[in-house]
């Protein structure tokens, strides 16, 4: 005998807004990454300076967070449990991503203080997508 447990509504309301914030997350990533020379060099001398600071592997990072993100609310819809491993990747790849970014760029220098405010946004919200994905192994939600 399969017991099934019943999926409360609030999973399927967290689990689609987690999703609409990683595909922003996987859109802002096309954005950075693959922006046009015309775009590029329609920024200012700074902001395109700091673009050209920033390693190959910090692009590969980026990816890790915003895919790992996205695969995690993939495998949250599917009732997957290795949505925990996948968001696990993406926050440690968050960790790395945002801790070059804030302090081995001149971002903050140029755009101010308040720059802060997206980065500790997406830690937090890596890290509680972590810890909902485990409550909800925990729960038997997903297997």
């Amino acid at each position: 005998m399969t017991h099934h447990t019943k999926i409360p509504a609030w999973f399927w309301v967290v689990t689609i807004i987690a999703l609409l914030w990683n595909i922003m997350g996987v859109f802002s990533f096309f954005a950075h990454v693959f922006i046009s020379d015309t775009a590029l060099k329609a920024l200012p001398a700074e902001e395109q300076a700091i673009y050209a600071s920033y390693p190959m592997w910090t692009q590969i990072v980026f990816a890790l967070s915003t895919f790992g993100g996205l695969f995690g609310c993939i495998a949250l819809l599917l009732k997957k449990q290795i949505a925990a491993r996948l968001f696990l990747i993406s926050l440690l790849a968050i960790l790395i991503q945002m801790t070059h970014s804030m302090f081995f760029t001149d971002a903050i220098e140029y755009y101010g203080p308040q720059s802060i405010i997206m980065p500790v946004l997406v830690i937090v919200i890596g890290i509680v997508l972590l810890w909902f994905s485990r409550f909800c192994t925990k729960k038997g939600i997903l297997n």
